[in-house]
């Protein structure tokens, strides 16, 4: 399989930005970043809510 050497994505500061801030955001989750031709497209966070159980037993 051959190995393709892209130039570096540059990405625009605004959205370094709303990535930082994305991932400051999030205690427990995930940040997807789609890329399309280079450049990102969309972002994409999933973020987890969960209880402990032996605190929240009836």
């Amino acid at each position: 399989m051959a190995h393709h050497h892209a130039e570096p994505v540059t990405i625009a500061d605004d959205v370094l930005e709303e990535i930082k801030d994305q991932l400051a955001q999030i205690q427990y989750g995930s940040l997807e970043i789609q890329i399309h031709n280079g450049q990102v497209v969309q972002l994409e966070r999933r973020e987890k809510k969960r209880w402990d159980k032996s605190v929240h037993t009836k």
